[in-house]
């Protein structure tokens, strides 16, 4: 009994100063140690130019006070992220946007962090499971599709119609001055030049880019025929080359009637044009007597974390909160890209937006998945960029196309 009543005082002994220490004015709670932590990002020029980094790092910093983190910014394009983390994997950033079709080199190289718990979970229930795809490889996620990458048509109201532009056909051959281009080619390295043979129903290694006991279908009757119209396509008078003369040099002087680019560069052309800026879905063509819908490479662009990063969980954290609803819409705000967050997307501003709906429209209507296979990604862009390149000096014409077309299967598929 008498231990029992020494330990009920203890106890109310203990309660009684802690009630004290509690209703202290001065007293706190011990902080929580702040680690020293530094983060590399790579990021896109766009997104320095806006100052949108800098403030989605100055709002993560303060929403993890239990880091004092010493940022450094260095610009690579999503173009360029896998050479050049490639080069030097512990070197490179921490945090990187890279464009989908690099990712399946990154994790061969061992230089991209697989995502799981919360920030997979994040990803699977606010992004679509299409889109979702597009940074897997197999059942594992590695990366956080931001916004959408494809192409789409502009064109100037001066010079076109809605009508003008549904076909390629219609397009070239509309009636305009002597010193305007109807219609501006641009291969972007064989990444738009695809949208006319897979349009036609052709494809490299399958219908998704994975079966390499597919092959290549590019030299059949359909293959030659496509070919055939880019000679002429490329080589009509009406027609502008890329390299050769600037799109925005000639929309400046309403010079061009129609060409195919992205989001990136809508601010710079509606700058130009303003309200003459037309938006719509890649057209039509018909090579062998029937129609086709182009159909442009679709993937996403995507933030990922180096498998080597010395910050791992600090890293992790950052690339999930670059990716989440509230990021996207303010990345979308300042510098124009759509949001591939599904909540983001259907917000009021962006669904308003004649921008993003034609992105939506494209992905829906007008696309193709881009092929990652690692086989496709290493030979299709130099020897796919070599077609309109050869058409245009001559190398490459309606009597040897079967020829060239058979050579660029042998190169595509060659052990």
């Amino acid at each position: 009994m008498k231990l029992k009543k020494v330990l009920a005082t203890v106890l109310a002994s203990a309660m009684a100063l802690t009630m004290l220490a509690g209703c202290g004015s001065g007293a706190q709670e011990a902080p929580a140690q702040v680690q020293d932590i530094t983060l590399k990002v790579w990021c896109p020029q766009n997104q320095v130019d806006t100052k949108t980094m800098e403030q989605q790092q100055a709002a993560f910093a303060e929403a993890h006070p239990e880091y004092n983190i010493t940022w450094t910014t260095e610009i690579v394009g999503e173009d360029t992220a896998k050479e050049q983390i490639l080069k030097d994997v512990g070197a490179a950033a921490d945090v990187f946007f890279f464009a989908n079709d690099q990712l399946e080199e990154l994790v061969n190289a061992g230089a991209i962090a697989r995502l799981g718990g919360d920030t997979e979970t994040m990803v699977n229930e606010t992004i679509a499971p299409s889109v979702v795809a597009t940074a897997k490889v197999g059942d594992a996620l590695y990366g956080i599709p931001f916004t959408h990458n494809t192409f789409f048509m502009f064109y100037d109201k001066t010079l076109m119609d809605e009508n003008d532009i549904k076909t390629l056909e219609g397009i070239v051959g509309k009636d305009t001055p002597d010193n305007v281009y109807n219609f501006y080619f641009e291969s972007a390295g064989g990444w738009k030049l695809g949208a006319y043979y897979y349009g036609a129903g052709l494809s490299i290694f399958g219908p998704d880019g994975s079966d390499l006991s597919a092959g290549v279908d590019w030299n059949n009757e359909t293959g030659v025929a496509v070919t055939n119209y880019l000679i002429d396509l490329i080589n009509n008078p009406k027609v502008a080359y890329d390299g050769e003369i600037a799109v925005s040099e000639l929309i400046e002087d309403h010079r061009l009637g129609v060409w195919f680019d992205g989001s990136w560069n809508y601010d710079l052309y509606k700058g130009i044009l303003g309200d003459d800026l037309g938006l719509a879905t890649i057209p039509t063509f018909n090579p062998d007597g029937n129609d086709y819908q182009m159909l442009g490479f679709y993937g996403s662009k995507c933030i990922g974390v180096n498998a080597q990063s010395k910050n791992m969980a600090a890293a992790v954290a950052f690339a999930a909160f670059l990716g989440n609803e509230e990021n996207q819409l303010l990345r979308y705000e300042l510098s124009g890209q759509i949001p591939a967050n599904m909540a983001a997307g259907a917000s009021e501003a962006v669904a308003s937006d004649p921008l993003a709906t034609v992105i939506v429209d494209e992905a829906n209507n007008a696309s193709v998945a881009q092929p990652t296979n690692t086989v496709f990604s290493s030979r299709y862009w130099t020897y796919a960029n070599a077609i309109p390149t050869e058409i245009r000096s001559g190398q490459i014409t309606k009597d040897n196309v079967q020829q060239k077309l058979d050579d660029f299967v042998a190169s595509m598929t060659a052990e």
